[in-house]
C-alpha cells in the first residue's frame, strides 16, 4: 500500500502560505502563529465559507495577493469591507478552488467536512505542500488522493495532534519494523457517563470538551468518538499501515498525542500540551521547529499519566469506522455524510445526542456501497447518505 508523500524541507527562506478555511479554528490558529513570525512566513492566499468580518480584517491585517469567499451572497460585503486593497477577491467553489491551487510554499486545508475535499485535492494536484487538518478527505477519498499525490509530487504534513505525533515518531525511522499505531483520544466530555446519560446529553454539555479548544463539529464528533474512528481511517492512509496495526487508547490527560510500538518492543511516545498551535507550528516550520506561545509541560506538576480502553458499546461510533474501513469503495463517504447531517442536527437541538450514531447506522445499513472511480461517484454516495439522514431526522 501507498503511503501519502512527506516533505522534507532544506531551507529557511520566507515561505508563502495560503490557508483553505482561514476564519475556523485552525485557520485562526495559523494566522496567530504568521503573526509571531513575520520574518518567516507571509500570508499569500486565503479562503472562507462566509464570516466576512473575520476574513476581511485577516485580509486587512496580512495583505494577501488573493482572497476568495465560498458564499456567493457575501461577496458584494466582502468587497466592500476591502475597498481600497489591492487583494484579488474571488467568490464561490472556483474562487476557493484557485486559492488552493495557488503557488505558495504550504498551503493549510482547513476546511470543515466534505467540503474540504475538492479544494484539498486541487491543491495536491498542483504538486503543493498541503497541511492537513481536513480530515475527512483522507476518509472519504484516500484512494484518489494518493494517487494524485503520486501523479502530482504533492507533500501531505498531518496538522491533526495524533497524527502529527506519529509523524513526528516515524521520522527517520523504519516504518518496516512498526508493529502497531497506538492513537490516544481523550475520551471526551461523557468518557464517564453512562449510556442513558450520554444518549439524552444536550449540545452545552457536549460542547464541554476537558482538554481541548476547537470547532463545533469537531468538538460533537469527540464526543461521540467519531473523531478518533476518522483519525483510525486518516492514519491507514496516511501512514500505510493496516488497520489491525492501528489501535485507539483513552488516555484522558491529552499529554501523549500518540505512541508507535517497534517490533522489539521500544514504544515511543510524543507529548506536549493539549494546544493545537503545537502541531500547526510544527508543519509551518518543518523541518525546523519554531518557538510558540505555548504553555510548556510541567512534568513535576503532572501526577497522571493514565490510559484505558474505549467503550464501544457507550460509544459505538468507533465500531462504525472500522467497518466503513473494511467495505472500502463509498461506505466511508456515506458514514462521514450522515454523521455531518446529524452532527448538525444535534447543534440545532433538532435530535438528542444518542441519534447521531443511530442515523449514522441506518444510512450504512440502507444506502448502496459503489466502487469510487470518479469524484462523481464520491458525490453522488454523499448526496445519497445526506437525504437518508435528512429522511431520518
Amino acid at each position: 500500500m501507498r503511503g501519502a508523500a512527506i516533505a522534507l524541507v532544506s531551507n529557511r527562506t520566507m515561505k508563502k502560505i495560503s490557508i483553505l478555511g482561514a476564519t475556523g479554528s485552525i485557520g485562526r490558529q495559523t494566522l496567530a502563529i504568521v503573526r509571531q513570525h513575520p520574518d518567516e512566513f507571509k500570508i499569500t492566499a486565503l479562503a472562507a465559507q462566509k464570516n466576512v468580518a473575520a476574513l476581511g480584517a485577516a485580509v486587512r491585517e496580512f495583505q494577501p495577493e488573493l482572497v476568495a469567499i465560498a458564499d456567493e451572497g457575501e461577496y458584494q460585503n466582502l468587497k466592500n469591507k476591502l475597498s481600497g486593497l489591492k487583494t484579488k477577491i474571488l467568490v464561490g467553489e472556483e474562487g476557493v478552488i484557485a486559492v488552493a491551487e495557488y503557488n505558495v510554499d504550504i498551503c493549510v486545508a482547513a476546511i470543515v467536512g466534505i467540503a474540504g475535499l475538492a479544494p484539498t485535492l486541487a491543491a495536491i494536484e498542483q504538486g503543493r505542500m498541503v497541511a492537513l487538518a481536513n480530515k475527512e478527505a483522507l476518509v472519504c477519498a484516500g484512494p484518489l488522493m494518493l494517487s494524485a499525490i503520486e501523479k502530482s509530487g504533492a507533500k501531505i504534513l498531518p496538522v491533526d495532534s495524533e497524527h502529527n505525533a506519529i509523524f513526528q515518531i516515524l521520522e527517520n525511522h523504519n516504518r518496516d519494523q512498526v508493529k502497531k499505531i497506538i492513537i490516544t483520544a481523550s475520551g471526551g466530555p461523557f468518557r464517564e457517563k453512562s449510556k442513558a446519560e450520554i444518549y439524552n446529553a444536550t449540545p452545552e454539555e457536549a460542547l464541554k470538551h476537558p482538554n481541548w479548544s476547537m470547532g463545533a463539529k469537531i468538538t460533537i464528533d469527540s464526543a461521540t468518538l467519531m473523531n478518533k474512528g476518522l483519525e483510525l481511517i486518516e492514519a491507514h492512509y496516511l501512514f500505510a499501515m493496516p488497520p489491525e496495526q492501528i489501535e485507539i487508547l483513552i488516555h484522558p490527560q491529552s499529554i501523549i498525542h500518540s505512541m508507535v510500538e517497534y517490533v522489539d518492543g521500544s514504544v515511543l511516545a510524543q507529548l506536549g500540551p493539549p494546544d493545537m498551535t503545537v502541531p500547526i507550528s510544527y508543519c509551518l516550520g518543518y523541518p525546523n521547529r519554531i518557538v510558540t506561545e505555548a504553555k510548556p509541560l510541567n512534568f513535576a506538576e503532572i501526577k497522571d499519566l493514565s490510559f484505558e480502553r474505549p467503550d464501544f458499546n457507550r460509544f459505538p461510533a468507533l465500531n462504525f469506522t472500522r467497518a466503513a474501513l473494511r467495505a472500502g469503495g463509498t461506505m466511508p463517504t456515506i458514514m462521514n455524510a450522515a454523521n455531518e447531517i446529524a452532527v448538525a442536527a444535534f447543534l440545532a437541538s433538532k435530535i438528542p445526542f444518542g441519534r447521531i450514531t443511530e442515523i449514522i447506522d441506518a444510512a450504512m445499513q440502507q444506502v448502496e456501497n459503489t466502487r469510487i472511480t470518479t469524484m462523481a461517484d464520491l458525490f453522488a454516495a454523499d448526496a445519497a447518505a445526506r437525504q437518508k439522514a435528512e429522511e431520518m431526522i
